[in-house]
């Protein structure tokens, strides 16, 4: 065990090493993967925490964790929405309306040293933040943490610096502030090749990057394809009490079921608008104007819509913090 982090916590470190979602060969098999991970989650840690960013893949580990919590007994632990100020207006909308109907209490993690200077200067996406203007805090993770050593940066979530200081610092000023020991979260295995090594239980116990605290990862077995069938056949008709149970699938919006409106369905409007994957509105775009789902997932990469400077970071965000 690392210094600094609870001995008490009792989990395997090595579970899922060297494995795919091949080693996983069934849509049962994933499932009940998914439940054994968040059960020992809820079970093991002190202060657990969901990151929830209204993307298909933390929605379905939130639909784990409500499933565990309701038959075992658990407390559902806080949902750490980060805030990094380039979000889809619909995308808090969705958060906002879930949480309330899920019962799920939301913390809301900013940065509001760049925030503040942010609004106080009427500053656009791609406007220039001198590091000078930064807080102590953050200045010690611009120069001696990242390094960097110009003078401004862009106000943009998809760069190295505008990542690090909009999303990580704020998470983990959050975990440190709310005293969170597991951060639960919806990485997969498939989605990124800078978390195809990632184990269910990771550690995180380096004081000087983060607070220590370990990533439970439920969902890493489960491949885009797989994420959408259990919507479809698990987590929809679960929710949504006049849905089919048997597995019925939406070519389009127009085609839910009688009385059944997007709004009554716990998957972003987004996806159903023709995007694979959420990140900030302006550097994240559609990729066609079907569904998410009934794209071609096989032949087609799922973070295309995405900003690429920030994928060819993404192994060295990680290190620092990064989901």
């Amino acid at each position: 065990m690392s210094s600094g982090f609870p001995a008490r916590v009792d989990v395997d470190y090595t579970d899922g090493e060297d494995e795919d979602p091949a080693d996983y060969p069934s849509l049962q098999h994933k499932i009940e993967k998914a439940i054994e991970v968040t059960k020992t989650g809820l079970a093991e840690y002190e202060n657990p925490a969901v990151m929830w960013t209204g993307g298909k893949d933390s929605t379905l580990t939130l639909y784990f964790i409500n499933q565990v919590a309701e038959e075992y007994g658990y407390e559902k632990p806080t949902a750490v929405f980060i805030d990094h100020y380039q979000h889809f207006d619909e995308i808090i909308d969705f958060v906002e309306h879930w949480a309330d109907e899920w019962d799920i209490d939301v913390v809301f993690a900013r940065n509001d040293d760049v925030g503040a200077y942010v609004d106080d200067q009427s500053l656009d996406p791609g406007d220039d933040i001198p590091v000078s203007a930064l807080s102590e805090h953050n200045q010690h993770h611009v120069r001696d943490i990242l390094e960097f050593e110009e003078d401004t940066f862009p106000f943009l979530l998809d760069t190295y610096v505008g990542n690090h200081l909009l999303k990580t610092v704020a998470l983990n000023d959050a975990l440190e502030e709310y005293g969170i020991d597991g951060v639960i979260s919806g990485v997969r295995w498939d989605e990124q090749e800078a978390r195809a090594d990632e184990t269910f239980f990771s550690p995180r116990h380096d004081p000087d990057l983060f607070p220590p605290h370990d990533r439970i990862q439920p969902v890493l077995q489960f491949d885009e394809a797989d994420v959408w069938d259990v919507f479809w056949n698990y987590v929809v008709p679960d929710t949504v009490a006049a849905f089919p149970d048997e597995g019925y699938v939406p070519e389009t919006a127009d085609d839910l079921p009688e009385d059944i409106t997007q709004a009554d369905v716990p998957i972003s409007p987004k996806y159903f608008a023709g995007f694979r994957s959420l990140g900030s509105e302006v550097s994240t775009e559609k990729t066609t104007e079907e569904p998410a789902w009934q794209q071609d997932l096989e032949e087609t990469t799922e973070r295309a819509g995405r900003a690429q400077d920030k994928e060819d970071l993404m192994e060295r965000l990680r290190d620092l913090g990064y989901m």
